[in-house]
């Protein structure tokens, strides 16, 4: 069985999360997304578009994993959040 998650784990994680680049960030594989290029991870908005992730030696399954961790983390821990205070109540 794994330790209980800490508040402090909680704010580490959070704080790594914050430090990323912002997000959102989608995965483009290329032959899925677009049609031509290399696999990358668009990361920012339309309006504020940041650079490019490029992935090495990376599958298409672990470049869709990474693109979407930068918002499923944030998800998860408001998540946790949420339920660490029903629980206290």
């Amino acid at each position: 069985m794994s330790t209980p998650i800490s508040d402090e784990d909680l704010k580490e994680i959070l704080d790594r999360c914050n430090a990323a680049t912002p997000g959102p960030w989608v995965s483009y594989i290329e032959g899925r997304d677009h049609t031509s290029g290399s696999d990358f991870i668009m990361t920012g908005t339309i309006e504020k578009r940041g650079n490019d992730i490029e992935l090495s030696g990376a599958t298409q399954a672990d470049q869709d994993f990474i693109a979407h961790a930068r918002q499923d983390v944030l998800r998860l821990v408001a998540e946790i959040q949420r339920l660490k205070q029903l629980l206290s109540r």
